[in-house]
């Protein structure tokens, strides 16, 4: 497997943040999809690297990154604005300088990550997006289940992948299946049965746990080969 390749993102006020580049292991790819990290955890998060290095090798481009809080060794995160705009220049900088990217690019993350990939998608229908890959949508936060994060969500106008845990406490598939009948066919919920908020099992069983990321990454790469239509 080839080791993924840094790119440099440009931000406001001159600042910079680090993306990681995973080359599809069958070229030319299918596709790019760039994933933001959670709010706990940057890009080199155990999560992130297996999941980007699993879904290039099933012939995807994978673009990791960080948001500026980690790439400056904060622990807050940052407001939702400076998130956006990070979200933003990572995808006018894949786009510029992935190939697969100009084809069909998708954006998404884990978490955090995948919630601010909708806000920005949601905000501009203009942004070239083919759809979004959502690993363990904070739907609400544990426990107040009315502070509810899915008005803007009708407003992504693009095809939408929600992997969810059923023991997770951001928000079950059961509790996403009424938004998604609302958005419409462009919705899909993948249900991650035992999973948690990061589709990990509640009993430590290491192959059952490989065998339930490997049906999430392989589903991920189907999806979007559906909706590109490869």
């Amino acid at each position: 497997m080839r080791n993924p390749s840094e790119l440099k993102i440009p931000l406001e006020a001159g600042a910079v943040t680090t993306a990681l580049a995973y080359p599809a292991a069958a070229r030319p790819a299918e596709a790019a999809l760039i994933l933001g990290h959670g709010a706990g955890a940057g890009q080199r998060s155990a999560f992130m690297v297996e999941f980007a290095q699993a879904i290039s090798a099933l012939g995807v481009d994978v673009v990791t990154f960080n948001f500026p809080y980690i790439e400056q060794h904060r622990r807050i995160p940052d407001r939702g604005p400076a998130l956006e705009a990070c979200f933003r220049s990572v995808i006018a900088t894949v786009h510029a300088e992935v190939e697969s990217a100009t084809r069909a690019l998708f954006i998404g993350g884990k978490s955090m990550g995948g919630r601010i990939a909708t806000q920005v998608a949601a905000l501009d229908r203009t942004l070239p997006i083919a759809g979004l890959v959502l690993l363990g949508y904070p739907l609400h936060p544990p426990g107040r289940h009315t502070e509810r994060r899915d008005k803007h969500l009708p407003a992504v106008g693009r095809p939408m992948l929600f992997v969810q845990g059923t023991r997770d406490g951001f928000g079950t598939p059961a509790e996403l299946t009424p938004i998604a009948n609302d958005i419409g066919p462009s919705a899909t919920i993948h249900a991650v049965a035992g999973g948690d908020h990061s589709l990990k099992l509640a009993r430590k069983d290491p192959a059952a746990q490989a065998a339930i990321y490997d049906d999430v990454q392989r589903t991920t790469v189907e999806w979007i080969r559906r909706v590109t239509g490869r």
